[in-house]
């Protein structure tokens, strides 16, 4: 099987699998979209910690990239949008996403295409291209991904990305005797490929997963944001924060005021999200990397005008072997942004 091939096989598997989990979480009160059509003015509990971060949206043209059935997508229209676009993988999904945006009286405009054709799928560049929570881990090359973020950008725009924090998906499954690092931090060429009938969300008398096949890749930190600025993108902060938006551990974890969850005890042991704001910048939220805002460099006379980007290459090394029998005798170097 050729390289081509195999990654339309993992696409049709995950096409499937999120057909099959729209209708699994449109059974109940998904991200509490009866909310969204009884009150005009709402928008989304995941869109509202974000909205202001924005400024004034009136007459800005705004992509959600992997929007699924579009409870968050539809906040941008009600905030005053002149063009809002939703896409995804999913065409069940997207059923449910017009189906909620007619009754909601937004006007969207939904596509039913991979991420890394969305430059093809859709027309004109955007003010603010968004995407949140759940999103990096279905994409086999995060470079790729960069350079179509890139491209679906005005000049000036700003690019926002929350999702969970790389060193979240190390973790195993089995937490009965604590958290241990068993995934790959880094991006792989095959991915983590699964079965399982559930989701991430479940009511009661809510239909199994059938095609339960799905294929899963992290992506470290830094190479999320290197594949941003070499795509051209402009980085202005970078925060990790002990926060996630959802609750893989119920044994470990508890809701906090406003619908987030952390660590029972120490929960600054890991990193749950991370967010990037700018005009242009990146912010993090622990369990959840938010790349926060990314702006695309502005242009004058056809050349690309950067702003300032400082490199520091930071060695980390260790006299002696800190786990013996684990590590081999080299040294690990990091590329640190700031």
């Amino acid at each position: 099987m050729t390289e081509t091939s195999r990654k339309a096989q993992w696409f049709s598997d995950n096409e499937r699998n999120w057909d099959d989990r729209a209708e699994l979480h449109m059974a109940g009160n998904y991200c509490d979209y009866q909310h969204l059509l009884e009150d005009p003015t709402a928008i989304s509990a995941e869109l509202a910690q974000d909205i202001e971060k924005f400024g004034d949206l009136t007459g800005k043209e705004v992509i959600h990239l992997q929007c699924h059935v579009g409870t968050d997508t539809i906040g941008f229209a009600r905030r005053g949008a002149s063009r809002v676009i939703g896409l995804d993988l999913s065409e069940a999904s997207l059923a449910h996403a017009r189906s909620i945006a007619e009754r909601a009286g937004a006007d969207v405009n939904f596509v039913h295409a991979n991420v890394y054709d969305a430059r093809q799928a859709v027309s004109g560049d955007f003010d603010l291209v968004y995407t949140s929570i759940g999103v990096l881990c279905w994409l086999p090359d995060i470079a790729q991904w960069a350079q179509v973020v890139a491209s679906l950008l005005k000049p000036g725009g700003t690019f926002f990305i929350r999702d969970d924090h790389p060193m979240f998906m190390t973790i195993g499954e089995n937490i009965s005797d604590g958290l241990k690092i068993e995934q790959p931090y880094f991006e792989q060429d095959a991915p983590m490929t699964w079965n399982d009938d559930s989701s991430y969300v479940d009511s009661p008398g809510a239909p199994r997963i059938t095609h339960t096949t799905n294929h899963q890749w992290n992506h470290s930190l830094g190479q999320i944001v290197t594949a941003l600025i070499n795509a051209g993108l402009v980085i202005d902060e970078l925060e990790e924060t002990p926060r996630a938006a959802w609750c893989p551990w119920p044994e470990l974890m508890e809701q906090d005021s406003t619908g987030g969850w952390h660590l029972r005890e120490h929960p600054e042991r890991l990193p749950p999200s991370v967010c990037d704001h700018r005009t242009q910048k990146l912010r993090a939220h622990s369990y959840s990397t938010w790349i926060k805002h990314f702006s695309r460099a502005c242009t004058r006379g056809g050349v690309w005008v950067f702003r300032t980007v400082c490199f520091e290459r930071v060695v980390l090394s260790s006299p002696g072997c800190l786990w013996p029998g684990r590590m081999d005798d080299h040294e690990e170097v990091l590329e640190a942004h700031a």
